[in-house]
């Protein structure tokens, strides 16, 4: 089966993610980086549960967990970076996430209004 876009972008982030959370452990920032690794990692999980959902209902409901995973990881990115506690660039990151974010609210928009249409 072909990878999806939203499965190959959230992998190609998870990756980023970790290599992040690998400068920040160098760092000594243990407790945003391990936040960040959770739920920037957890987006790509939880899109390839939803590509083997068993059911419509069980796809919405796992990209919608990737979605909300996403806002958490924006929202620790963007306190890494205003707290100005490493001084690594996460903007490309913020960008990539943002695109994410897009991306699995059109899916979680789509795939809800199908559930409801049939």
């Amino acid at each position: 089966m072909k990878e999806s876009i939203v499965q190959k972008k959230s992998f190609e982030f998870s990756l980023k993610i970790i290599s992040l959370y690998k400068k920040l452990q160098i760092e000594k920032e243990f407790i945003i980086s391990r936040q960040i690794s959770r739920s920037g990692t957890s987006i790509g999980g939880n899109v390839e549960e939803a590509l083997a959902g068993q059911s419509k209902k069980d796809f919405t409901a796992k990209m919608s967990i990737s979605s909300k995973e996403a806002r958490e990881t924006k929202y620790w990115l963007r306190l890494l970076k205003q707290s100005e506690l490493t001084s690594i660039d996460v903007n490309s990151l913020i960008l990539d996430n943002d695109e994410l974010i897009r991306i699995l609210t059109s899916i979680v928009k789509t795939s809800q209004q199908n559930l409801t249409n049939n």
